[in-house]
């Protein structure tokens, strides 16, 4: 009884601090995205409250990103006041043996697992999406350009080329060089935009097909055609979403894309693991507070820790981003990029609550 009040009370301890970290430091990011956005306006008719919007829309990302380093600090701040108040040293003494206080720090922390999953899945990757596209369209502008000559996706025996993308998927100013089966080319598709009518669909517009057959060149202008590609707006979500902000459905079926293609799949493999590994992070923070708690006031302050605490936290973001780069450089294991800096941040605390226990 005495130990479910204890974790209770631990719980409110760390959810209020947590909530007042991860406030502080969304406001932070906000003003200092909006303060990027400041040299945008102007242009077409994008201006200031374009600008909040987009900023607002991008906040759920931020929350997604930030959860593990809010909840390190909040546990941290809250495990720390405990120590000051020798309320952890009482219970230690009472029985609560450090495997018990282990399970109640993971207890706790299922709660930031599962709003990390849903933030990360459902909430930011639509939200992030519908920031650019205000973005976009309040510009006028296109959304990518991965070439001079455009956007080129392979498709089968097809290779597609894109001039832009506007942010209803609209694709404007289409080529479609279409292969047959010993690589010979068999006709170019040229059409001014192309719609996205149903599954494997695509309505093209003002259209000219260059057939050669027999060593001749036909041309034939269609008005509109309907055109089969598995090219989808899902698939174009990538040049909206960062990878490490889509859902893991959507990466799921770009990665089956791109290998159905034999095109490079590291990068997308690493996010995709990394969405679902992530959310294990809060937890993680959780534990590496945990020694915190069992250090007195006398071996350093509040204002300390926490700050080793930030600095602990920065640390993590840093690594997290490393280890995803290296892993598409030097194609690594995408599910080993994804875990290694959770597992590095675990073994430390690990080893660090058992320099404490030993003291």
């Amino acid at each position: 009884m005495a130990l479910k009040i204890f974790e209770r009370y631990l719980a409110r301890e760390i959810h209020v601090a947590t909530a007042l970290v991860l406030s502080a430091f969304m406001m932070l990011f906000a003003f200092f995205d909006l303060i990027g956005e400041i040299q945008n306006l102007g242009r077409g008719n994008y201006q200031l409250p374009e600008a909040l919007g987009y900023v607002s829309l991008t906040l759920p990302g931020r929350a997604y990103e930030l959860f593990p380093i809010a909840v390190l600090i909040g546990s941290l701040y809250a495990l720390t006041n405990l120590a000051r108040h020798s309320e952890i040293t009482v219970l230690r003494v009472s029985g609560l043996s450090t495997l018990s206080l282990l399970v109640t720090l993971v207890r706790i922390g299922i709660v930031y697992v599962a709003l990390t999953f849903v933030f990360g899945e459902f909430i930011a990757p639509p939200a992030e999406r519908a920031g650019q596209q205000l973005r976009l369209r309040a510009m006028s502008a296109v959304v990518a350009q991965d070439f001079r000559s455009g956007l080129w996706v392979r498709d089968e025996h097809s290779f597609i080329n894109v001039r832009s993308v506007s942010p209803d998927n609209r694709l404007q100013n289409v080529r479609v060089y279409v292969f047959g089966e010993r690589f010979r080319l068999e006709q170019i598709i040229e059409a001014a935009d192309g719609v996205y009518e149903d599954v494997g669909h695509w309505r093209l517009g003002e259209v000219t097909q260059t057939r050669f057959e027999n060593a001749r060149a036909s041309v034939v202008h269609l008005d509109e055609m309907v055109w089969r590609s598995a090219l989808t707006p899902d698939i174009l979500s990538v040049l909206l979403v960062s990878p490490e902000r889509m859902s893991l459905t959507n990466l799921y079926q770009y990665v089956r894309h791109l290998a159905g293609n034999r095109q490079k799949t590291e990068r997308y493999e690493i996010a995709f693991w990394k969405k679902l590994i992530y959310p294990l992070s809060a937890m993680v923070m959780m534990v590496l507070a945990l020694p915190f708690g069992y250090l007195n006031s006398r071996q350093g302050g509040v204002s300390l820790k926490i700050f080793i605490g930030i600095m602990l936290g920065i640390t993590f973001h840093m690594l997290n981003g490393l280890f995803s780069s290296l892993g598409a450089i030097n194609s690594w294991p995408p599910f080993w990029s994804a875990i290694t800096p959770g597992a590095l941040f675990l073994t430390g605390a690990g080893a660090t609550l058992w320099w404490v226990e030993r003291r």
